[in-house]
Formats: C-alpha cells, structure tokens, sequence
C-alpha cells in the first residue's frame, strides 16, 4: 500500500486534512451542479452512495451483501450512454480532494515532522557520537537525488499546476488573521481553480518529446527546489550547530540533483546526440537566468557603503572600467548610426574591420586613408582605445544586420510601403516589441537593431555609482549581472547553432567563477560586523551556485550495453579485424585494453556507418564536447561484462582524442564516470566478479584512481530484477549483490558510491524512502549514495518547497543514520539460507506463472488494459525495448502499471505467498518472527509487501475476470487470486499483525476513504473495456477509457 509519500503519511493532521477533504467536496458539488446540471448530480451521489454502502458492507465482513451491492452497481453502470460514462468517470476522477488536502496538510505540519535533521543529530549525538565526527560525516556526506523521465506521471503538467494552487489556497485557508471578506474571496478563488480544472482536457493529446520532459524537470527546479535547497541547507546548518557547536560550510552541499531527462537513450530512439546537447545548455541557461534574478534581489538589499578594502578596490576597478566603456560605446554608437545610416541607403555593406587610422584622436589628420566609408566623428583627447577581436566585432554587426530583416513592415491605406504621395505610413514593429511612435524610419531601425539595444537597457537599469566606495557591493554585483547577462546570451547562439565566441573573461563558464565574487562579498559584510544580512539572501545565493553549479542538475547519459557492441563491430569490420560481439570476454578484454593504452584515435574519421551506429558515436562526440562539467554518468543499461564497461571507455576515449583534435586544445571537463547497471537476477549474482574482474586490470584501476578520485559507482535495477524474478527474489539478490560490490570495491582499495535505481512502486523497488535506506547491507551507505526519483514521485515529493524539504531531510538523515549506525546484518548464517530458501520458492513459482504458463500471456492481455496504455501519451519511448509481444521485452513500467490499474498488483506480491508458506510449513515460522523483528532488510521487505497486499482488491480483480477474460482463463485467475489470499495469510502470521498495514493506520484510513471513489471508476473502466474491444475504432469510448485509467492511477498514488 505504498504511497509516494509514505515516509511522512502519519504526519499529515487529521482534523485539518478531513476540513479541507470536506471544504473541497462542498464546492466541487457546487461546480458540478452548475456544469453538468442537478440530473446528473443525482446520478453520481446513487452511484457514489452504492459504492460507499458495498464498501461499508465489506469492512464490517458483510461479504454477500456488499457482493449484491457492487452488482446493482456494475448493472447501474452498464446501462449508462457512453456520454454518461464519460462525464461520471471524470466527476469521479476530480472528487477524490485528498491530493490537494494531503499536500497542504503535509505543509502545514511541516514544523513538527519526525526524522528531522535537528532529531537525527540529537539522536547520534545521545548514542554516542563525538561532535567532531558528525560534522565530518555530515560535511563529507554526497547524496545525489536523479529525476528521471520514466513514463509513469499520467497528469498533465497543467492540471498538477493546478492542484499546487488550490494546495497553496486551502495552506493561505488556515491563516488566524484571515477576516470574513478575504475568506469569501479565498473560497472564489478555489471555486473558479476547480472549474478551470473541470473544463480542462485531463487527456494529452501529443506524446512529450525529450525535450519536453526535460523542461518538465527543469520547472521542477523553478517551481519548488529552487526555493527548497537553501532553506533545508539552513536547516541542517542551524542543526549541525546546536548539535555540534559549527555551522554548515557555506559551500558545502551535503545533496545535489541529477537528471536522466534528455539523456536516457536506453530503448528510446528520440533522446538523440542533439537532443543531449540542446537539454544541457537549456539547463545551463535557465540556471543563469534563475542567478540573475537572484542578483537583482541583491543588488536592491545590498545597499551599505561600508565594506573591506579588497571589495572597495575591486568595485573601485569595475567603475573604471565601465567608464572606459561608456566613452567608447559613446563613440561606437556614433560610429555604428553612421554605418546603419548608410546600410539603410544602400551603402556598401557594413565593415568587418574599423578603417585604419580610426583609433587616431580627433586632431589627427587622415584624410588621405583609402577607405569608402564615411569620416568618423571620434572621441575627444580622453579615448582609449577598446580593443575587441575581430571575431566579436563581426558577431556584433552581424546581429546588428540580422535583427533589421527580422523586422516587418506594416502599412496603412493601400498597403504601399513605398507610396511617395505620404499617405501611407509605414509603422514598423519588431517582433514581441513596441513600436516606437514618431522616430523617423532610419532611426526607428536603430533603436530596434541591436546596436541600440544597449542604450535602451541601460534606461531600464538603476544608474550606477561613478564614485568607489558608494554602494560598493551594488557596484560588484551588477558586474556579475552583466557577465550573467552575456553567458546567457552565449548560450543562446550555442543553441541557435550560431558561433558564440566571447572573451573568456567575459561571461561564466564555471561555478567557481561566479563564486568568487559572492564569496568575497559575503566576506566583507562578516568583516564589516554585517554578519546578519551575509547570512541572508547572500548565503542562499552562494548555497545555491555550491549546490546547482552552473547546469542546475547534470545530466547522465545511459544505453544499452547492445549498442557499444554493434558500434565496435562495425568499427572493427571497417579495419578488417574481424567482428568485436563474436569474441570471446578474454580477446574483448585484450583489445579494448590495448586500444586504451594507444594514443592514437581508433575510429577513422573517414568511416561510413549505419545510422543507429552513427548515433552512439555522436553522442560520444557530444559529451566530449560538453565534458564533465555538465555531464555525470555514462549509465550501462543490461552490463554483464567487465568488456561492457571497458567499451564505453574506448569510445569516450576515442571520441575526447578526435574532438581535441579538432579544437587544438584539450576537451573541456574531464571524462565521464562509467556506471554498469546490473538489473536482471542473473546479471546481479555476477555483479561483484565483473567488478572484480574490471578493478584488476592495471589500466582501469589505475584510470579510476586518476580520473574519478579512486571512486567507482555501480548501479544495481530494482525494476527488470523484479519482473525477472518477482519482488522478494529481487529484493534478495539486490542485497547480496551489493554486498559483493562493496566487498570487490574494498579488497582493491576503491571507494564505491551504489546508485539505486528505484522506481514509484513496489514492484520496481518503491516504497518509503527512509526505510529502503535504512535497510541497506552494512557498509554499503558510506556516506554517499545515487537514487532515481521517477515520473510521478518527482511531482508527489518535490512539487512543493516545504515538501521538498522534507524529503531533503529525510535522505540526509537516513544516509546519515546508515553510514554511523549502519543497520543490522542478519544474526545468525540460518537466516540467510532461509532467504535462500523462500527466494528460492518464490523465484520457480513467479516464472512458472508468468513465463512458463503457456495461457499466462492471454490472461493479462485480457484481464488488464496493458494494450490500451500505449494511448495515454505519458512519456516519449516506446512500451517495448523490441517489437515482441512477450513480457520479456515489455518494459517493466507498462508491466506494473496494467496491474495497478485492475488492483491486483500481482508482480509485487506473486510468489511470496509460496515462499514464506514452505519455510513455515517446515517449521521455521519462530524462525521468520524473529528475523522480521531483528533484520531491517526483512522487516522492510515484509512491510513492503504488506504495504502493497493492502492495496490489492481481490473481489475487484475477480470482477475484472467475470467481465473481461475468456471462459477457459478464468480458472487461472481463480487460481492466482488463491495465490493472493495465501500470501496475505502468511505475511501477517510473520508480523504478528491482525490485519494488513496495522502498524501504519494513518495510510489505511486514506485508502479506505479513496475506495468510493475508485470502485466506481474500475467498473466504469470494465465496462468500457468491454465495449471498446467489441468497437476499437471509437475514439470516444478510447477517450472514456483513458480517463478511467488517469483516475484510478490518481487514487492509487501510483502507476509504474
């Protein structure tokens, strides 16, 4: 029964959320009533009492009625006209309000949470840890949180918007001081955001591109982490020094972001080497847009004169050198008029270089200098020269150029631009501008070519001081703004693939660059006795540029080990060595280490390839060019060879030679970290021999050592692992496999980081995030760790600040807690065969289902809407890695998400039941008791699972069956629903629990109130399943049943 925000669900207030749940339901009513008329309304309170009355029967163990109830339901239902199921499904997709009440409940108790930073600290400190040591354990923590683009968020970005809304209304509803009128006006503006959300398509019409999903994560920034970060770093800065008597340093950034938007290329031939390159500067771009703005608020805050003496010569010299500029803009804006003026009377063209002798005073006499264009009126004696490369000179005039043709000309009376009689005068508008009233043409071009734009921001810029020492701080500031300013404009050239060559002093290409002046500004106020305002807004700045850098998240590339394979077969084919994926691991071993060694480019320049080949080598060219500084990891998707990793470092290696080469100088950033991921149970088992096997080849050992710090990360797949082997196999070979990592990792004296690849449910490794660190193996959380964050998680943890916040909070502290007091390992050997045992059960019973079964594919085709989920547009790759039909090649998302949809959840749970039903039958149930009460990893395994049997309805699934699937397939269902009911037996003889989630009575009582709203939307969903498989053509009944599926998954919480 995992929700996505089940670390905190028993935090939420009780009363405050029922009053929000209450107020919500009140006015949706009210909107309903007025949208869809009192007719309808009386349709769904009889479908919604129905619902509630089975519900009801059900819990109070009054099986035959409520079995009657759900029939007059179902019998209701199908009677209705298509356009009445439609407009029910959606009335009942929008009337579950606890999304909105939760997340402002959640805010609300913010102040008063558990696993706090200040608890945490508190809790070591009285355990026994020495205050030194829990600063350098926090100062040295690195946890790095990866927002992925899995396709598993199915609200449009608009409705989720939305919601935040009404969360923020319903948080603002609490307020003491709020008088009547404001309240009245308050309750106006949740009406017209429920009304706006009910006139809304729920549907998206268009699947994303990558570079859509990208912006999505990117406003995920904006909206809620931007503001998130430095208030929870002030939170674990204040805690560190109550706890320890020091502060956090200031640029010292304990969690950082990443992000596989844009770069998962793993399945999905639409994230291409453009894609790549194009979502990385957009990164860098919003990052300097979002310091700009930051600067201006600085700027008006940091008003003092008084400052040290470093900052005062250093404002000192930027105030002379702007006054060098203006007297030379002065004179290029006269230059530059005279120039345009005479390009707009066809003139030669504009000059690539300034005439000789044009640097000469005024007195100077150069008449005789042979050159067609016009005497320039220069500058008194006072000029310097401004020297600019010629470079920038022609980028400069040629924007000026460019920017007159983007302009239109509109004109009056017989549309005549060129009409002598004067009756028609032109009016000419730039594009997203004003138009500029009187101004003669010539100079109304000016004003809006590029050359007078300068001026005109400087109107719209607060004057600076031409005297040191006045506003210095002001005066420092506004020079990081102009830098600002030009590195953004940088970057967008870069993206319009135009040449954006600027001096390098000139904009900001590293964190540390843009630091610098922050850090001395924020010195000079602590020097000054200022100490409270560079603890401020200031500090916030400097947390933040220490914590985004200069990218905001730094994007990992990931592919299939597959693809590095086809590459170097084509690459060795070309240079008649044979075919590379035919060798043997020993001969792939031999030339890849040889080749690494070489300095000499192995791909010749001259090779012709298929396109798919041609793919992998640009991205390779791309992440040469762009470096470590805005990449992270290179992820290895299905590694099961030390070779896998070694022929990602050739082609990184031979891409990084060949750019180099090309640019005369070395690529920028160093190279890219490469990350196997083990993910099927196969490739896990053998996880710590590859890493073995890679770490004793000289090379590579010694490259991990001189590149990447003697710092090796691997990442281990909770996903495939779980549908290759069902959920407690996975869960199992998951831990022994790090465990065998980290050992690898340790005999050669390399550091490991594991990288987690989680998805939102617990089929794909999901659950509470405090909990799945805290029963890590021992040792394997040295103070860092890398976690995926997917599709709808990212919205449900990191859409609100102050919810952000807290799931900030709690990764440190669950790293924090695992790496000073990592959890138990298993008391005693027995209880690892055990595992072994019930692992071993549980594997042979799921594959005998769902791969052995020769009916079991039909059933889920037939029982689930998997067929239909390709229309949902939620994400940009395909379903499929291949075109198969099999549940081998589906993708694990779309596998989990068909059962979620039916409430069966079966991957999750198949299997555990015969498992943990062997070991007791054979007398260890004592045995298991005390293992789920010593064990943290079995405990939360168990607690999981339970969590997830909560969720699971089994009369619901069977009604699926009756309705939807084949006569001669029904006994299978029967059969596997058995299976269900075992394993919920089980699981609760291991806990002790009389009834499933007993220990976590706050998330059960949010289901239960979810379940009036949610069965009526999975009959509806039957229904229409029915139908449309009789009429597939009917895009109307397609639309109906895609509504169903955004509903159901909403009350969930979760899809895949």
């Amino acid at each position: 029964m995992t929700d996505i925000t089940d670390d905190i669900a028993e935090e939420i207030s009780s009363r405050g959320f029922e009053d929000d749940c209450r107020l919500l339901g009140n006015l949706l009513n009210d909107v309903l009533h007025r949208e869809v008329g009192p007719k309808f309304m009386e349709n769904l309170e009889k479908t919604r009492i129905l619902a509630q009355s089975a519900c009801n029967m059900r819990m109070a163990g009054i099986e035959d009625t409520a079995e009657l109830l759900e029939k007059q339901l179902a019998a209701e239902l199908s009677k209705m006209t298509l356009e009445e199921a439609q407009s029910l499904a959606r009335a009942f997709s929008h009337s579950k309000p606890d999304r909105d009440c939760r997340n402002s409940s959640q805010a609300r108790s913010s102040s008063k949470l558990s696993k706090s930073c200040d608890e945490t600290l508190n809790q070591l400190v009285q355990c026994g840890v020495s205050p030194d040591e829990l600063y350098d354990t926090v100062c040295k923590q690195e946890v790095e949180i990866v927002l992925t683009a899995h396709p598993t968020q199915i609200n449009r970005r608009t409705l989720q918007y939305k919601h935040i809304r009404i969360a923020h209304l319903l948080e603002y509803n609490d307020r003491p001081d709020l008088g009547d009128e404001d309240r009245e006006m308050l309750i106006e503006d949740l009406v017209r955001e429920l009304s706006s959300i009910w006139q809304t398509d729920e549907l998206r019409r268009h699947k994303p591109t990558p570079v859509d999903e990208a912006r999505a994560g990117l406003n995920i920034v904006e909206q809620s982490l931007w503001r998130a970060v430095p208030h929870y770093l002030r939170r674990l800065s204040n805690a560190l020094k109550k706890h320890t008597g020091k502060p956090l340093p200031l640029t010292c950034t304990p969690i950082k972001f990443g992000s596989w938007m844009g770069g998962d290329r793993d399945g999905n031939p639409n994230v291409t080497a453009k894609v790549t390159r194009d979502v990385s500067l957009l990164s860098r771009w919003m990052a300097i847009d979002l310091y700009m703005r930051e600067v201006d608020n600085l700027r008006f805050e940091l008003s003092m004169n008084h400052c040290s003496a470093k900052l005062s010569r250093l404002a000192h010299e930027i105030l002379q050198k702007e006054k060098v500029e203006d007297r030379h803009e002065s004179w290029s804006q006269q230059s530059d008029w005279v120039q345009f003026k005479n390009h707009s009377n066809h003139a030669p063209p504009l000059p690539q270089q300034l005439p000789a002798g044009a640097d000469l005073p005024s007195c100077a006499e150069h008449n005789d200098v042979d050159s067609h264009y016009p005497r320039l009126d220069l500058p008194g004696s006072e000029f310097m020269p401004f020297n600019r490369q010629d470079s920038q000179e022609n980028l400069m005039l040629k924007e000026s150029s460019s920017d007159v043709h983007k302009l239109s000309i509109k004109t009056q009376g017989n549309g005549n631009a060129n009409n002598s009689s004067g009756n028609a005068q032109p009016v000419v508008t730039p594009r997203g501008s004003f138009t500029t009233g009187q101004l003669p043409l010539q100079r109304r071009l000016f004003v809006e070519s590029q050359i007078g734009r300068n001026s005109f921001r400087k109107l719209l810029e607060p004057s600076s001081s031409q005297i040191p020492g006045m506003a210095p701080y002001r005066v420092v500031l506004g020079d990081v703004k102009e830098k600002l300013l030009k590195t953004r404009k940088r970057l967008e050239l870069l993206l319009e693939d135009l040449p954006g060559e600027y001096d390098s002093w000139d904009y900001y290409e590293t964190s540390e660059q843009l630091l610098e002046p922050l850090l001395l500004c924020y010195d000079s106020l602590q020097s000054c006795g200022s100490g409270i305002l560079a603890d401020g807004r200031l500090a916030d700045l400097i947390r933040r540029v220490a914590t985004f850098k200069m990218v905001l998240m730094k994007l990992d590339l990931r592919q299939e080990s597959g693809r590095h394979s086809e590459t170097l077969d084509a690459i060795t084919q070309y240079l008649d060595m044979g075919t590379y994926s035919e060798w043997d691991e020993d001969k792939k071993l031999e030339f890849l280490t040889r080749e690494l060694k070489g300095k000499r480019p192995l791909v010749p320049p001259t090779i012709e390839v298929a396109p798919d080949v041609k793919e992998v080598l640009d991205t390779f060219r791309v992440a040469a060019e762009l470096g470590n500084d805005s990449l992270g990891a290179y992820v290895i998707s299905m590694a099961s060879n030390a070779s896998d990793v070694l022929a990602v470092e050739l082609l990184q290696k031979d891409a990084r030679l060949s750019v180099a080469g090309e640019l005369g100088r070395p690529c920028p950033g160093g190279t890219l970290r490469v990350v196997p991921l083990f993910e099927t149970v196969k490739d896990l088992r053998e996880a710590g021999s590859v890493i073995r096997k890679l770490l004793s080849i000289d090379w590579y050992h010694a490259h991990v050592v001189k590149n990447h710090n003697g710092h090796q990360e691997v990442m281990v797949g909770y996903s495939d692992s779980g549908k290759d082997a069902g959920r407690f196999t996975a869960a199992w070979e998951l831990y022994k496999a790090q465990e065998d990592v980290v050992a690898a990792c340790n005999e050669y004296g390399i550091k490991v980081t594991l990288f987690h690849g989680r998805g939102g449910s617990i089929g794909r490794g999901g659950g509470p995030t405090y909990l799945a660190i805290q029963s890590q193996p021992p040792g394997s959380v040295m103070g860092t760790l890398r976690s995926t964050e997917q599709g709808e998680m990212v919205q449900a943890k990191f859409g609100l600040p102050q919810m952000a916040v807290r799931q900030l909070e709690i990764y440190t502290t669950a790293v924090l807690l695992a790496t000073l007091r990592p959890p138990q390992p298993p008391k005693e050997e027995k209880w690892r065969s055990l595992m072994d045992e019930i692992s071993k059960i549980s594997c042979t019973t799921y594959r005998n289902t769902v791969y052995e079964n020769p009916e079991f594919l039909a059933y889920f085709h037939e029982a689930t809407p998997q067929a239909e989920l390709g229309c949902l547009n939620i994400g940009s790759r395909p379903t499929r890695r291949k075109t198969s039909t099999g549940i081998g090649h589906l993708r694990a998302i779309p596998w989990i998400f068909a059962w979620t949809q039916t409430r069966f959840v079966l991957p999750a749970w198949l299997g555990v039941g015969a498992g943990l039903k062997g070991i007791c039958e054979k007398g260890h149930t004592e045995d298991l008791r005390a293992m789920y009460k010593d064990w943290p990893f079995f405990q939360s395994t168990v607690d999981l699972i339970e969590m997830v049997l909560g969720k699971a309805d089994i009369p619901m699934a069977k009604h699926y069956d009756e309705v939807l699937v084949s006569p001669s397939r029904q006994q299978l269902g029967a059969e596997l629903r058995m299976e269900l009911l075992t394993a919920e037996k089980f699981v609760l003889l291991v806990t002790g629990h009389e009834k499933l989630s007993e220990n976590n009575k706050s998330l059960r009582k949010l289901i239960e109130n979810r379940l009036p709203y949610l069965n009526p939307m999975n009959m509806l969903q039957v229904e229409i399943l029915k139908r449309l498989r009789g009429d597939e053509d009917n895009n109307k009944l397609r639309d109906a049943l895609l509504i169903t599926i955004n509903g159901i998954a909403a009350g969930m919480r979760n899809t895949g």
